[in-house]
């Protein structure tokens, strides 16, 4: 299943297949930096303090990396 789409609304990011539907959802943090900061067909990249963290189509953790 390919990620369609990621749309942060407040403090958390959805997660949309390529038919829309809502397959996932993570914390998107609440610091002045922290976020969505982009989306590939397979993984979301999410900003919270000075990690950056990678997440699949569901929503699990697959990777971090400091900022």
């Amino acid at each position: 299943m390919a990620i369609g789409n990621a749309v942060q609304r407040g403090h958390t990011v959805y997660i949309y297949d390529e038919k829309n539907r809502q397959v996932g959802s993570v914390n998107a943090g609440s610091g002045p930096e922290d976020g969505l900061k982009g989306y590939t067909n397979s993984t979301v990249n999410v900003r919270r303090g000075s990690t950056i963290y990678t997440y699949d189509e569901k929503g699990h953790q697959i990777g971090s990396v400091h900022a």
